[in-house]
């Protein structure tokens, strides 16, 4: 650590063993005390998801956010993919229905799941088609998906539209032109840009408000904000080129967070 912490100029480092299933018995963490937690690609491992989003979640000061890459599929995974050991070594067991997971970010306290971006996962190896279609799985699709779960008890349960306005004064570091929050949301320096209230609360209640001004309250209520929808967010296969194998091959997957 101390090698680390003289070469890289951090010294705010610590390493702690535990499970991300009972984080809450590690007594180095404590509630409330996380600005941000970041993970790749692990939770579809665990056996027990919701205990390690609510364990995450109680984590978290108000107004933290967990960022954060992983597995995810377009339907249910069948009990006999989930039992396949070929199949867990390619993450992809474990992968919840896209739906399932945010319902359960919405149970454990993440109000409004934000994904910031999202590739499908091309299935190369033949011994993996080969269980797929076996099960009768055929249309089961996987994507590598990243989210941003904000945690802010006011969040609403949909976008509802207040007439707020946000601009972004391009002081985040490395972004001076313009930053992404989400797949919906790219907030262009300098220019004004009208957001739902969640969104709004997004900005202004976390570490991001000292890079944006706001315009407008929470006095008047203008119905749901347009483009609001529950449909699978995720852009489907057919939505954009695959990478081709001249352009670069590893593994057995494609488009994989790992």
């Amino acid at each position: 650590l101390d090698y680390h912490a003289q070469k890289f100029g951090f010294s705010n480092v610590d390493f702690v063993k535990g499970r991300l299933e009972t984080l809450n018995e590690l007594q180095d963490l404590e509630d409330r005390s996380f600005d941000v937690i970041i993970s790749n690609c692990v939770i579809n491992l665990c056996s027990d998801k919701q205990a390690v989003l609510e364990h995450c979640h109680s984590l978290l000061k108000e107004g933290g956010e967990m960022y954060f890459s992983d597995v995810y599929a377009s339907r249910r995974v069948p009990t006999v993919l989930k039992e396949d050991p070929l199949l867990w070594g390619e993450c992809l067991s474990g992968a919840l229905y896209w739906n399932d997971f945010e319902n359960l970010a919405r149970t454990v306290g993440f109000r409004d799941p934000r994904l910031v971006e999202d590739s499908p996962i091309t299935i190369e190896s033949d011994d993996v088609q080969r269980c797929i279609a076996e099960s009768g799985s055929q249309g089961l699709e996987f994507y590598s998906a990243t989210y941003r779960l904000f945690q802010m008890p006011k969040l609403e349960p949909h976008c509802e539209d207040y007439g707020q306005a946000v601009v972004y004064k391009g002081t985040l570091p490395r972004y001076p032109s313009g930053w992404v929050l989400d797949k919906h949301h790219y907030f262009e320096t300098n220019r004004i840009k009208t957001v739902c209230g969640n969104t709004f609360s997004m900005l202004q209640d976390s570490l991001l408000a000292e890079h944006f001004e706001f315009v407008g309250n929470w006095d008047t209520h203008f119905g749901i904000f347009d483009g609001c929808g529950n449909s699978m967010p995720y852009t489907q296969p057919f939505d954009r080129p695959i990478v081709s194998d001249e352009e670069g091959k590893t593994g057995s997957t494609k488009g994989s967070c790992c």
